[in-house]
């Protein structure tokens, strides 16, 4: 099992920046893909931006929704055991809880979630 801690949401003027945080613990050494995903209330929740290890380990592969390409910047500290989604030149269009997920061996883990709001 993994368990996933977001932090780091809130309130920001359009044009800013968030940092948003999520500490991994457990099995972090089988997570295959780690990433973030977002959910306003009556839709699905749709990936952001996710990282894909691959060749061992040794390779990460980033993968961004379109709509936030050129704004957000997904990365990940193995020695902090987080990743992290910068998002800058946030709209008012990016506000929704935005949810942290591992996958390992084909199940999907998710974190409590971290609201984020982009005041117009």
């Amino acid at each position: 099992q993994v368990q996933l801690v977001e932090s780091g949401g809130g309130l920001v003027q359009a044009g800013g920046s968030l940092t948003l945080s999520c500490e991994a613990s457990g099995n972090i050494d089988s997570i295959k893909t780690i990433g973030w995903f977002r959910q306003t209330p009556g839709k699905e929740r749709d990936l952001v931006a996710s990282i894909t290890i691959a060749g061992g380990g040794k390779i990460n592969y980033k993968n961004y929704a379109d709509s936030v390409k050129g704004r957000f910047t997904i990365s990940r500290d193995y020695a902090k055991n987080t990743l992290y989604l910068q998002m800058n030149s946030l709209k008012p269009e990016d506000t929704a809880v935005y949810y942290c997920y591992a996958n390992v061996f084909s199940t999907n883990y998710w974190g409590q979630g971290t609201e984020v709001t982009v005041s117009s």
